[in-house]
């Protein structure tokens, strides 16, 4: 049992934060079990062919047999909007005790893949991460980081409409709050009170914990909860079609203009639309040399938008009220 003791400062000052870098860390538990998270089993699929060259070996010392990670990989967001850059340089520039006690505390011991000269294993671990990343979750993150947004808006919504106990106990049965404890039932077998004493209780939604999970060590106050809506975001998106569009485009390429009012990237429109990577990218191809579509490069992706003749298409072809 984890018991978190709020005052009334702290029950005020409770925030919400999203983790790039704790969602990078606790996606090993779906990695390594993936019949533990059935509904990520879609993710762990199409992207087992890209986990296939990265480094498994530093990645397989990130996380033990009870799928635990060191806190390290699980800092305190500092608002919703985090970025793994920012995490990363945080984490190249971590202290090396703080990284061996972080990893004692999960496997009693420096595994050795990570032991040798401490900025060297850092180094690499981050280096690791960084190619996890851009192998399994820039293409997909836009969707997912909806997904944790929307929880967010959520519990704010609770919060305003119910009061922060009723979210607090909502958030999943593992976690009962009382008005001044905060109880998580964890497969901890310590029994662990750590007094909030203005340092803040950050939650944080995840895609990649079942219950609800919590730092290893006794580090700022922080709990990771199963994010709502996770059933949906694998789901193939119906988007209905414009039919004047559609008879001269065709239904496809009708779907794929109608949908990028938003800018995305031919892997989450494949995902979206359930159409292969190559068939996606051809349509997107004639599209974009039609006139109706722009692209930029964002990071690693190319992201597509619809351009000012691809939305009066659309408009013109909405029958007059």
């Amino acid at each position: 049992m984890l018991r978190y003791v709020l005052d009334e400062q702290d029950v005020a000052a409770v925030r919400f934060g999203i983790s790039p870098l704790c969602e990078l860390g606790l996606s090993l538990r779906a990695v390594q079990a993936p019949e533990r998270f059935p509904l990520q089993l879609p993710w762990v699929r199409r992207t087992e062919a890209a986990r296939a060259d990265l480094d498994h070996e530093v990645l397989d010392a990130l996380i033990d047999d009870r799928m635990w990670t060191p806190d390290f990989l699980n800092p305190r967001p500092a608002s919703p909007l985090t970025r793994l850059d920012d995490e990363l340089a945080a984490l190249r520039d971590l202290p090396a005790d703080r990284f061996h006690a972080d990893l004692i505390a999960v496997h009693g011991r420096v595994p050795d893949p990570l032991g040798g000269p401490s900025r060297v294993a850092i180094g690499r671990v981050a280096a690791a991460l960084e190619e996890l990343w851009a192998a399994s979750f820039a293409p997909y993150w836009p969707r997912m980081r909806a997904v944790l947004e929307a929880d967010v808006v959520h519990r704010g919504r609770q919060i305003a409409q119910h009061g922060l106990g009723a979210m607090l106990n909502g958030l999943t049965a593992t976690v009962d709050f009382d008005g001044d404890v905060l109880r998580v039932r964890m497969r901890d077998p310590r029994d662990r009170t750590q007094a909030i004493v203005g340092t803040g209780l950050t939650l944080v939604p995840t895609m990649f914990t079942r219950r609800a999970s919590a730092p290893v060590g006794d580090g700022p106050p922080m709990l990771m909860y199963p994010a709502r809506g996770q059933g949906a975001l694998w789901e193939t998106e119906r988007v209905a079609n414009p039919a004047a569009v559609a008879a001269i485009l065709g239904d496809t390429r009708a779907s794929l203009l109608a949908a990028l009012g938003d800018p995305a990237s031919s892997t989450e429109l494949g995902v979206r639309f359930g159409v292969t990577p190559s068939a996606v990218n051809q349509h997107l191809r004639a599209l974009r040399d039609a006139g109706l579509l722009v692209s930029t490069r964002h990071g690693r992706s190319v992201l597509y938008l619809r351009s000012e003749l691809g939305s009066a298409l659309l408009e013109g072809a909405v029958p007059a009220a």
